[in-house]
């Protein structure tokens, strides 16, 4: 089970940069950051729709993944396996 749990803590990590990239990745909505470096000036040049719903898609399920691991990576502690 200690392998599991090292296997388990490397996916957190690649999942953590993967979701870092896929949310950066999302096009600025205004008002934020994304405009003070200069998102609204390329407002038309973002993606397509399809673009943009897949996008969503893959950051929900990588999202989805990365807390159920943190949780599962949580109840072995709590229960002392691995």
């Amino acid at each position: 089970m200690h392998v599991l749990k090292i296997v388990l803590e490397v996916i957190v990590v690649i999942l953590s940069v993967l979701l870092t990239m896929l949310i950066l990745m999302h096009k600025g909505k205004g008002g934020g950051l994304s405009d003070m470096f200069g998102g609204g000036i390329a407002m038309n040049a973002g993606t397509s729709g399809v673009a943009e719903k897949n996008l969503n898609r893959m950051t929900i399920i990588v999202a989805v993944l990365w807390v159920a691991i943190i949780i599962g990576l949580d109840l072995m502690l709590k229960y002392n396996i691995g």
